[in-house]
């Protein structure tokens, strides 16, 4: 059945999953009512930073909305979107877009489907408005605490003026936002998950719940060499979703901004079926390689929760392992 869903696009299958390429918009409006289960998905904001235009200028390295990070310690850093550089109309537009998007997603998910959404502090408060507004309910964040390059910038073209100020925070963690669609009224979660399979989140291994706060890491370069994409997620978070988003561990989840498919490739390496849908030719083409090898790294993922372990530890080891966890 999930091949069938391709219709007449561009697809290829990969294993339990399928890519297509295809705007997402257009392509949910031809997927049946409650036939999907779960929405991972990381957006491309603003969706100027992937215009064209900006995608060349962060190629030859002018930045344009990529600000292109220092080097230090010999290491070059990845570019990454400058959020502050859209304007009041782009702010306008990107909600409507996401209200939009909402709207078809609500239409194609089965009740109690759950969506995770990747977002960013700068526009969380903004796109997750829109989503409730575009009818899905908000269930509250998942928090990624990793520390980024994002924000901590002295003003730009004054560094040397302002040597002392930043522009915003610097960035150490990421907020993903975590909304269902409403389960019908009178319905209880118990009767959602017999008739729908959906409606609730997957415990951990051990049956513990599922946590909003993950300790995570910066992408490792061994999965940014496989998948040379800017907003690439690691495996060993990525895993913990896909299992978490469907609760009786059955049914489909679909990216909608599939970029390189490191979802579909997290959903692969779970035994889980996953669309991913992109409508750029260059990272549909980069995920047809990249979804295989990233599903066959060996990747250590925290499915069973640290609570127990934690609190075993004393405080000062507590504290010590959060701040590993952020540098």
């Amino acid at each position: 059945m999930i091949t069938q869903l391709a219709f007449d696009y561009p697809s290829e299958q990969i294993g339990n999953s399928v890519i297509v390429q295809a705007d997402c918009l257009e392509w949910l409006t031809r997927i049946p009512e409650n036939s999907i289960h779960a929405v991972v998905t990381d957006p491309p904001y603003g969706v100027k930073e992937y215009d064209f235009e900006q995608i060349v200028k962060r190629g030859n390295g002018s930045g344009g909305i990529w600000r292109i990070p220092p080097s230090f310690d010999g290491h070059q850093r990845s570019p990454l979107p400058r959020f502050t550089a859209l304007t009041q109309k782009e702010r306008v537009i990107l909600k409507c877009f996401f209200a939009e998007w909402a709207k078809f997603v609500v239409r194609v998910l089965r009740p109690g489907g759950h969506v995770f959404i990747a977002s960013n502090a700068f526009l969380s408060q903004l796109v997750f408005g829109a989503l409730v507004e575009g009818g899905l309910e908000f269930r509250g964040e998942l928090i990624r605490l990793v520390r980024t390059l994002r924000g901590g910038d002295r003003p730009k073209n004054a560094e040397h003026e302002f040597p002392d100020v930043s522009s915003m925070p610097r960035g150490c963690y990421e907020p993903w936002g975590i909304f269902r669609k409403p389960i019908p009224s009178g319905m209880k979660l118990s009767d959602c998950l017999r008739k729908f399979q959906t409606g609730g989140l997957r415990r951990t291994a051990d049956g513990n719940p599922f946590n909003d706060v993950i300790f995570s890491e910066r992408t490792p370069q061994q999965e940014r060499n496989i998948a040379n994409h800017p907003s690439i997620k690691p495996q060993s978070f990525l895993r913990q979703v896909v299992y978490a988003c469907l609760p009786l561990s059955e049914g489909i989840i679909v990216d909608t901004f599939m970029g390189s498919g490191s979802t579909l490739a997290a959903a692969e390496a779970m035994g889980i079926c996953c669309i991913g849908v992109e409508r750029y030719p260059e990272y549909y083409e980069m995920s047809r390689t990249a979804i295989p090898k990233l599903a066959a790294l060996k990747i250590q993922t925290d499915l069973k929760t640290s609570s127990e372990t934690n609190a075993l530890k004393t405080p000062s080891e507590n504290m010590e392992h959060h701040q590993l966890s952020l540098w």
